[in-house]
């Protein structure tokens, strides 16, 4: 549902990142950029819940994984739906986060070429997935497993996928209540915890 906060047209890095800590996110459902919050939302276990179907393993090396080499790119994969929720003006707060050094994209590469990719925010130890795309069958996929193991590897204990579907509900994905989650993200805020640009094979 809509959050009661102010449309962030003009909100500086500063107050974009206090809304994502409240535990709000932003869309656009052709009403204008809004903050929303929902009563129940989807994490992706870190531990040994997180599940790699058998299906994928023989896609896991098909694909280069790199980490912010072509941001704009994942931003323009992710908006790239018949129904989307990132409009241009969103397009433009991912891009400030990312100047800023709080949006990440991290990429499948295949054949010199953007295959697919994981668009999310980063704030002390959790990961806020905002959205996934591929162009290349399970670039998508391999891109959410092999993000797993570099959270895990950096010190994250928080990955938050907002909104439970049936797709990430293959790999383990959960739900939690409203109050479970503010617990878990602000124990997560208090963890530093920082991606970096080598991707290794985790």
């Amino acid at each position: 549902m809509k959050s009661k906060a102010d449309r962030p047209d003009l909100m500086a890095v500063r107050d974009i990142l206090t809304g994502y800590a409240s535990g709000a996110f932003l869309m656009d459902n052709g009403d204008g950029l809004q903050w929303y919050t929902s009563k129940r939302r989807a994490l992706v276990p870190l531990d040994e819940r997180f599940h790699v179907p058998s299906s994928l393993r023989r896609a896991m090396h098909k694909f280069e994984i790199r980490l912010n080499t072509d941001f704009e790119g994942v931003v323009a994969g992710c908006a790239a739906r018949e129904e989307t929720w990132i409009s241009d003006e969103l397009r433009a707060v991912y891009r400030a986060l990312h100047r800023a050094g709080f949006a990440h994209s991290f990429e499948t590469w295949q054949d010199g070429r953007l295959a697919g990719g994981v668009l999310g925010i980063t704030l002390g130890g959790a990961f806020i997935g905002e959205s996934m795309f591929h162009v290349v069958t399970d670039a998508s996929k391999v891109a959410l497993v092999r993000l797993v193991g570099h959270l895990r590897t950096r010190g994250f204990i928080l990955f938050d996928a907002q909104i439970q579907n049936p797709h990430l509900a293959r790999f383990g994905t959960f739900e939690v209540g409203e109050r479970q989650y503010a617990e878990l993200l602000q124990k997560a805020l208090s963890v530093s915890a920082h991606l970096n640009s080598k991707v290794g094979d985790a």
